[in-house]
């Protein structure tokens, strides 16, 4: 496989993943009532960006996250201040649709004068000094600020994060892991459909001077039974039954053009005999596709749930963290490997990512959940300067994390 091809895989890998998450946020976000400022993809310089209705989309350079910004997360970053000079645009029910805060002169067809009174989230209205005398103006729900040649839609309450159901906000956030989740569903799926179901266990190669080959085992070989432990498609029972006879003879039954024959085999001391294996196949039923997509999601579970225990018991060295640089690698060799190595390295990914963003650790989603847990019980949120606070600890302890990794995943390379 070509370099530009596996770059272009490696790209498309973190794309998907990273889009897939950041949708089940703004998907269910916008079922909410709540204003989504922007959708990002990457962080870092701005390559792409266009505007659809309320929201900004927007393509950075760096494929390695993403965000959803959601008005009221945090503090608006446009504000009016009483005695400031303004500029308003009002239509045909004398409601603004426009206030402009800067190059008020070149403003055409508006009404400018100093602001007494302003309110942008519950009455919506703004007060005018204009000329001697003081006029009030309702404001639409969705009117724009003007600043510098930028427009940043209002953000009543209702449209606000803060103003949701704990039940709606909980649910904006947990569905970016749960994408992943059924991202990964989907893959190991195709991945089942793709392989197949083995429907026996074959010699595919020997290994020369080795016991499968000193016995007058051949390439294409179905292996029958071994030792009267009827082997069948079980490749698993196949190698645990081999693999627990270390220097003991073994009896087995072979099927060689059609009839069959019995050899006997030897394993080394280390319960193996040098062959490598495979079988031939058969389309999986609509259950095999299913129990075949349970077992990789499970088994796969499993593994990753397992590492975040050594990750947090301390079990582990640095060599056994890989960042960014260490993810492409690892990508680039399943993507060179085939579409079904690929798939399955995808899947785990977004498994993985999906699992990550649970954890309860500040700045993940998983944390943000147990924030709203607290709240749903107490009655009542947690002060939003405290959590801003965790989770700002949080993004940094990533960060440094994130760069250690990364300086360790470069040496690795250099190193090789």
């Amino acid at each position: 496989m070509g370099s530009i091809e596996t770059g272009l895989k490696i790209v498309l890998m973190f794309f998907v993943l990273v889009t897939i998450h950041e949708w089940g946020h703004f998907y269910f976000a916008k079922r909410a009532g709540i204003l989504v400022r922007e959708f990002a993809i990457g962080f870092g310089p701005k390559l792409f960006s266009y505007k659809k209705g309320e929201t900004r989309y927007t393509l950075r350079l760096l494929p390695f996250g993403g965000y959803v910004r959601m008005a009221g997360e945090d503090p608006e970053i446009v504000q009016i201040q009483d005695g400031q000079t303004v500029a308003v645009k009002l239509n045909k029910d004398n409601k603004v649709t426009k206030l402009y805060l800067d190059q008020l002169d070149q403003r055409a067809n508006v009404i400018q004068g100093s602001v007494q009174q302003i309110d942008l989230e519950k009455d919506l209205f703004v007060k005018l000094e204009v000329g001697d005398e003081q006029v009030r103006y309702a404001v639409q729900p969705d009117a724009l600020m003007v600043t510098r040649g930028v427009e940043t839609q209002i953000a009543p309450l209702d449209r606000q994060f803060g103003s949701k159901t704990v039940g709606q906000r909980f649910l904006s956030i947990l569905m970016g892991p749960v994408m992943n989740f059924l991202l990964a569903a989907v893959l190991f799926l195709t991945l089942v459909i793709m392989q197949g179901v083995p429907t026996n266990v074959k010699v595919d190669k020997l290994e020369p001077g080795r016991p499968s080959e000193k016995a007058g085992l051949m390439a294409g070989d179905v292996i029958v039974s071994v030792n009267q432990e009827t082997i069948g498609d079980n490749r698993e029972k196949f190698m645990k039954v081999v693999g627990s006879s270390p220097n003991q003879k073994m009896n087995w039954v072979i099927q060689r053009g059609g009839a069959e024959k019995k050899i006997e085999i030897t394993p080394d001391e280390n319960g193996k005999v040098g062959v490598y294996i495979t079988g031939d196949k058969r389309s999986a039923s609509f259950g095999e596709t299913l129990k075949g997509t349970c077992n990789y999601v499970s088994t796969s579970t499993v593994g990753i749930l397992d590492g975040f225990k050594k990750l947090v018991l301390g079990q582990f060295k640095m060599d056994d963290l890989g960042g960014p640089v260490r993810i492409v690698q690892v990508t680039g060799e399943f993507a060179s490997h085939g579409s079904e190595s690929y798939i399955y390295w995808v899947a785990l990914l977004s498994l993985y990512l999906g699992l990550f963003n649970l954890l309860p650790f500040p700045a993940l989603d998983g944390s943000r959940l147990v924030f709203l847990a607290i709240e749903a019980v107490r009655g009542k949120p947690v002060d939003p300067n405290r959590e801003s606070m965790v989770h700002f600890i949080g993004f940094a302890m990533l960060m440094l994390l994130m760069v250690a990794v990364t300086y360790n995943d470069i040496l690795r390379l250099i190193k090789s």
